[in-house]
Parts: structure tokens; C-alpha cells; sequence
């Protein structure tokens, strides 16, 4: 009678522990940690980027010789066609859970090609919401190919986390697919996509490297692709809206042509109020923001340094506006801040999700400096002179 009940649960025990035979090991696995997407000739043209997780690990088991990443690279007329003919090549499962972002191409993003991969990538099991998502017109392979400053792993790149560096600057918002899709589903149906570019300013003793670097936007619409906003161009788009955390704005003092001032600039919060008059829409904007002063030539008043810091922010909020615009962007999304608060008025102006916009309609720009902390105790200099 023992033994039956033994022999019983030994097949109950093995019964339950097959349930496990059919799952991959982690180790015979490829990970997806990039994916980029071109458009040329007719044709989709991926690049898949494999991470190598050796490098991941802790510095005493990690392999300093092993090759952070592969990228390959397949041609499909649909994004769905590329990745089987790249499947072939491929010698172990492909998993996609752990993608952390995708590029698109300025051809990718034109006659709605990106929404056609967004919807197919979002259709996928194994991806998720959080994916990044950026735009470029620099070669993609090259910039899946770049390792992070001082060999770090491709996980810690500024791509695959560029919430790391929020805290230093926040020049451009990073997006990701959830933000993607909100912003193309509701009005202004518009939304800027980070761009990316080639960074050459760092360099070791045996060579010069590369890095990625965020300098502007590139504005996707659900009708396609609108243009890009970068550089200087793009400077205004921090300064209206609550997520940016520290900024930094550089300015002239006085006549002198050298004698220049940077401030840090953080805390901001933007309010923007639609104003309608005889079906005529225009908006009252308020930004509030605390200053730093991390140094400086000569000794300067507060005042002046607010004064300052008004005018340039101004300055950048208006240029960036009347870019977008050229390009009938509303870079801004005046639109969707007429339809939270007036959805009677924006249902009878709007075009497409979209109210029209001039130069004018941002009637009020009011800029707010609360206070400028100087790091010392005067806005005196350092050094006597």
C-alpha cells in the first residue's frame, strides 16, 4: 500500500513539474533592447538591436571584452515582413519584454507609416506602454551602435532612460508610447517626439566616442509627419509645461558684449487660460519659476536679474511658437487646453481637433520669477576687483 501511494505522488509531483518544459531559458534568449525604422523606396527597413546582458551584470563577473550589442538590419513592405526575414537569420528566440525604445526615420514618419508600426507594435504580447520613442535624420544603425560614456551598459544609455538626467535638464520631455497614443488620439492630435543626434564632444586617450544627445522635436500628427523644431528653435517648449524640472537660461548684462550671466532655472509651473470673445479665442499664459545663480562676472541686483530672465524666456516661448507655427504646428496644444475648458466653443471652431492659431492668440505672456536664490549671501562677486 506504501509503495502505491508512493509511485502516486511521484506522478502527481512530475506530472506538475512538466508544466514547466516548454518555457526558454533565459540564457537561450535574444533581448530586444532597441528597435529603429526607416522607410525607403516602397519598403520598411528595420534595425533590431540585441543587447548582450554580460554587460549588465555585477563589474567582478562582467566581461569588459564582450560586445555590447549586434543591430540587424531586414527590408519588408510591411514592418511585420521585415522582422520574419530577419527571424531567419536569427539562431535563438527573440523576446521583446525587455524593449526599452524605438526610432523612427523622418521617411518613417511621413504618409502615416508610423502609426501602421505603433499599432503593430502595441499589438504584440510582449511589449508595453513604456517603450521611448524618438525621431532623427542621423544614420539609425550608427546611433543603435553607440556605447554609453565610460562603456556603460546600453541600459543605462540616455535612450533607454532618459529620465536619469531629468534632474540635470530638461531641454526636450521625454515621450513614451502611452503618451504617443493620448497625444495623437485626443485634441490637438499632434504630439513632438524627441530628436535625437550624434554627439561627438567626448573623447579617451586612444579615441574620440559618440554619444546621443536630445535637441529638439519632431512633430507627428495622426495625418503623419509635420516637421522638426530643433536646437534654438525648440528652447521655448520646456518653459510650458509642469514636468520640466531645471532648465538653464543665458543672457547679456549691460553693453558688454562679453559679460554674460546663467541662471538655473527650476519649479516651473505653467497656466494657461482660454479666453473666448465673440467666437475669437485667445490665451492668457503664467509662468512661475524659481532662479539660481551658479555664478557670475560683476556684481548685479536681483532686479535685474529677474528682468532679465523674463525677457529671454519671452523671448524663446514666442520663437518656438512662431516656428511651429510656419510648420501649422500647435506646438504648445492650445487647442486641447480650449477643449478641457471650453469643449462647447472648441466644438464649434475646431478643424480636425485643431482651433486655428496666430501670432496673437497668445495675447498674455506673463512671466513670473518668485524668487532668485544667489548660492551666496549677496549678489556680490566673489573677487574684489
Amino acid at each position: 500500500m506504501k509503495k502505491k501511494i508512493i509511485l502516486l505522488s511521484g506522478l502527481a509531483t512530475s506530472l506538475l513539474l512538466s508544466g514547466c518544459l516548454d518555457v526558454t531559458e533565459p540564457q537561450r534568449m535574444y533581448y530586444v533592447d532597441g528597435l529603429g525604422i526607416d522607410y525607403k523606396d516602397g519598403q520598411y527597413e528595420i534595425y533590431l538591436q540585441l543587447i548582450n546582458f554580460s554587460n549588465v551584470e555585477k563589474s567582478e563577473t562582467s566581461n569588459p571584452q564582450a560586445v555590447p550589442a549586434e543591430v540587424g538590419q531586414s527590408k519588408g513592405k510591411t514592418l511585420e515582413e521585415a522582422l520574419f526575414k530577419l527571424f531567419r537569420s536569427i539562431d535563438q528566440k527573440v523576446f521583446w519584454g525587455h524593449m526599452t525604445y524605438i526610432i523612427f526615420s523622418e521617411e518613417a514618419m511621413k504618409n502615416k507609416n508610423a502609426i501602421s508600426v505603433i499599432d503593430s507594435v502595441l499589438r504584440y504580447r510582449e511589449t508595453r506602454y513604456q517603450i521611448w520613442t524618438y525621431c532623427t535624420q542621423d544614420s539609425i544603425k550608427d546611433i543603435l551602435l553607440i556605447t554609453p560614456i565610460l562603456n556603460k551598459s546600453l541600459t543605462s544609455s540616455k535612450l533607454s532612460t532618459p529620465l536619469d538626467t531629468d534632474d540635470q535638464e530638461t531641454f526636450v520631455e521625454p515621450v513614451n508610447f502611452r503618451n504617443l497614443v493620448i497625444g495623437l488620439n485626443e485634441p490637438n492630435h499632434e504630439i513632438g517626439i524627441p530628436y535625437v543626434t550624434i554627439n561627438k564632444n567626448w573623447e579617451t586617450a586612444e579615441e574620440r566616442g559618440q554619444d546621443t544627445a536630445l535637441t529638439g522635436v519632431g512633430v507627428l500628427s495622426k495625418d503623419g509627419f509635420k516637421g522638426f523644431i530643433k536646437n534654438d528653435a525648440a528652447r521655448g517648449t520646456q518653459w510650458m509645461h509642469n514636468r520640466t524640472h531645471r532648465g538653464e537660461i543665458t543672457f547679456k548684462l549691460g553693453d558688454n558684449e562679453t559679460d554674460y550671466l546663467t541662471t538655473t532655472l527650476e519649479k516651473i509651473k505653467v497656466d494657461i487660460k482660454p479666453l473666448v470673445k465673440n467666437d475669437q479665442v485667445t490665451f492668457e499664459v503664467v509662468v512661475k519659476l524659481n532662479a539660481t545663480l551658479n555664478g557670475f562676472k560683476t556684481n548685479v541686483s536681483e532686479e535685474e536679474i529677474k528682468k532679465q530672465i523674463i525677457k529671454e524666456v519671452k523671448k524663446e516661448i514666442r520663437t518656438t511658437y512662431e516656428e511651429a507655427l510656419a510648420k501649422d504646428i500647435d506646438i504648445y496644444r492650445l487647442s486641447e487646453h480650449l477643449y478641457r475648458k471650453n469643449v462647447k466653443v472648441w466644438k464649434k471652431l475646431e478643424q480636425d481637433g485643431k482651433i486655428p492659431l496666430t501670432p496673437s492668440s497668445i495675447s498674455k505672456l506673463e512671466i513670473d520669477v518668485n524668487q532668485v536664490n544667489s548660492g551666496r549671501k549677496t549678489f556680490t562677486g566673489t573677487i574684489n576687483e
